[in-house]
């Protein structure tokens, strides 16, 4: 069981998971035990965020100061984001 995830947390690809180019197809694939998962271009933007040592609040003034964008849209999309990916054990806190 991962603990709930909120600004403060620090996220990861969760146990196994693993963030890799699939060359051949042209295309990002996070993999795990018996597993896909193809991330679409936003999740692929958060996904590349989660080395471990970034806060939530951390990735999320990236994603705001990278895209020009108003901090509370960023931070509710980020954070149900994480929620999803941690509630299908791709990401843990």
């Amino acid at each position: 069981m991962t603990a709930p995830l909120h600004p403060g947390s620090v996220p990861r690809l969760a146990r196994g998971m693993k963030l890799r180019e699939d060359k051949a197809r042209g295309q990002w694939v996070v993999l795990g035990p018996e597993r896909m998962f193809v991330p679409d271009e936003t999740a692929l933007e958060v996904l590349r965020l989660l080395d471990g040592t970034r806060s939530v609040d951390g990735m999320i003034d990236d994603l705001a100061a990278r895209y020009a964008a108003p901090r509370e849209e960023i931070a509710a999309d980020v954070l149900a984001m994480l929620r999803e990916l941690a509630e299908k054990g791709v990401v843990q806190s």
